[in-house]
């Protein structure tokens, strides 16, 4: 099962079962495999000011 990541500015969560169609994030893709240029589409932060949730 693939981890959800958390943003640090504005507690959007990227899910992998769902992705982000709208910058063209397929679902299923892992967090890992996102592109380093992706941003938050809820506050414009950096993939970096995400972080792993707990499970």
């Amino acid at each position: 099962m693939n981890k959800k990541y958390r943003c640090l500015v504005c507690a959007h969560v990227y899910d992998p079962a769902i992705g982000d169609p709208d910058t063209g994030i397929a679902p299923g893709t892992a967090f890992e495999d996102i592109p380093d240029d992706w941003y938050c589409p809820e506050c414009g932060a950096s993939k970096a000011d995400f972080e792993a949730m707990a499970d």
